[in-house]
């Protein structure tokens, strides 16, 4: 039974981090480094992740400035940064480049409020199916005679308080990343 806990447990872990993971991606009214988390360079002829290829800084609320290990990858970082979903428009002086992050529309606000939702709600989804596998898996030890009802139950009820721990945790971040949004 425990084995069955822990093992969900780490799946719903997993969840989370990864619902964590996509809210650093969307982007706010705010600079933030972590905007460029999923960008990819085309580097010495080989994608990689663009921190990789240059040192990202936020001087100012508004404002990045992505400095690049080597100079000669300036275009291809600049190229990432235009075609990817970010909307943005670096610009460079041929050491640096830099981005000026414009006030989000309230229009666009409500989008990624709307988005951030359904990502929170594909993680819930996820956490009930962790359960659901859980329970299978409590049912067909009880069947095999490794488990007795008693404790079978008592598993499904502990899997339960996990699901509804990770529920509320996913509601919270929710919750933080709609004020974030909607900050002006």
């Amino acid at each position: 039974m425990e084995e069955v806990l822990l093992s969900c447990e780490d799946r719903m872990l997993k969840t989370i981090a990864s619902l964590k993971e996509g809210f650093a991606a969307l982007r706010t009214g705010r600079a933030s480094a972590s905007l460029f988390d999923r960008i990819r360079v085309d580097a010495y002829g080989e994608k990689s992740p663009l921190n990789q290829n240059a040192n990202i800084s936020v001087p100012e609320a508004r404002l990045i400035v992505i400095q690049p290990y080597d100079k000669n990858l300036i275009s291809e970082i600049e190229k990432a940064i235009r075609t990817s979903e970010l909307s943005l428009n670096p610009s460079n002086d041929g050491k640096v480049i830099r981005i000026s992050i414009p006030p989000l529309t309230e229009e666009r606000r409500k989008e990624l409020v709307k988005l951030a939702k359904n990502n929170a709600e594909q993680s819930r989804v996820s956490i009930r199916n962790i359960r659901r596998d859980g329970n299978e898996e409590l049912k067909k030890l009880l069947k095999e005679s490794k488990l007795t009802e008693d404790n079978e139950k008592k598993g499904a009820e502990e899997l339960q308080k996990l699901t509804d721990n990770y529920i509320n945790q996913i509601n919270k971040i929710l919750e933080e990343k709609e004020k974030e949004i909607m900050e002006v």
